[in-house]
């Protein structure tokens, strides 16, 4: 049986450790550059994904990940930046890796042979069919990924799978396959290169585009950023002094009156309301920025004071 191609030899990278430090570095970013438009290829069906897991958000669903070793820790870094970034509950969108915490910092051998734990950690989660799953394996045949993936199937959730070896198990075990084929790596065996970077960038696609489509994003602004210290601060004041087209001063001292509730503190300077109706209209609108606006009617005209 012939290997998947993640798991052959890249003909383009022998005799690479006969090759100078430059020599090296162009030739693995000669192969990074291939990962992109791999990833171009599965857009319509990042598409997809995106609208099932939009659907469930705004139902009351859930977003969970499922995946091993540097899989999951893509995972987890996806699911950890969603609430300080949009704003979200840490239980929106949740991420397993096989084997637990411990293995976000080293390798639990064994840990990603069980579909068993990968079964049980979505059933501890309470995953409903309200849910999407998605499941993320280079190559496709990861046992703990296609036993949460299995189960979820049999809940009635959309299962998603992010793969790079296009028929594998994990492709034909899902309701929407995303299958970059992003080929032989660099250096053989090692997935956490060319297919983790896909995984990456897949992963980036299907949660930044949710909270934009979610209205967690105001034009391209990160208008939901935690202001949870000073570096972020400045930056909430930067962000909302050009979506609101003020000064820097009159930006500061909206989000003292809003205590530093960045998406109210716009909504009030686009509509001239108080602190209090400005998080009124974004409760009433789910949190959707543009929705919370055109809800008390037409904006005001921009007060940006000349020479600041």
């Amino acid at each position: 049986m012939k290997a998947p191609k993640t798991e052959q030899r890249n003909p383009r990278t022998r005799g690479l450790d006969a090759k100078s430090t430059l020599q090296i570095l162009r030739i693995l970013n000669r192969e990074d550059q291939r990962v992109a438009l791999a990833v171009r290829r599965e857009l319509p069906q990042i598409a997809r994904a995106v609208d099932a897991i939009v659907k469930s958000l705004r139902a009351s669903g859930r977003l969970f990940y499922v995946g091993a070793g540097t899989s999951g820790r893509l995972a987890v870094l996806d699911a950890a930046e969603c609430p300080p970034t949009y704003g979200v509950s840490s239980k929106l969108v949740q991420a397993f890796i096989a084997g637990g915490n411990k293995a976000l910092r080293g390798a639990v051998e064994g840990a990603e042979d069980s579909a068993t734990n990968g079964a049980r950690d979505l059933a501890h989660a309470g995953v409903t069919r309200r849910d999407v799953v998605v499941g993320i394996a280079a190559s496709g045949t990861t046992p703990y990924v296609l036993g949460a993936l299995k189960w979820a199937n049999q809940r009635g959730c959309v299962t998603v799978g992010v793969t790079s070896n296009r028929n594998s198990p994990l492709a034909r075990a899902v309701k929407i396959a995303i299958r970059p084929e992003t080929g032989q790596e660099a250096i053989y065996g090692s997935t956490r290169m060319k297919a983790g970077t896909s995984q990456k960038m897949v992963l980036n696609l299907l949660s930044t585009t949710a909270m934009v489509r979610l209205g967690r994003v105001y034009d391209n602004w990160m208008i939901y950023v935690a202001l949870t210290n000073q570096k972020l601060l400045r930056r909430g004041e930067r962000i909302l002094t050009e979506a609101a087209a003020v000064s820097a001063s009159t930006a500061a001292h909206a989000l003292r009156q809003t205590r530093h509730d960045l998406p109210a503190a716009l909504v009030m300077l686009k509509t001239g309301t108080s602190p209090n109706v400005a998080r009124k209209s974004l409760a009433t609108a789910g949190g959707n920025i543009r929705r919370a606006i055109e809800l008390n009617g037409k904006e005001r005209p921009s007060r940006r004071a000349k020479g600041k």
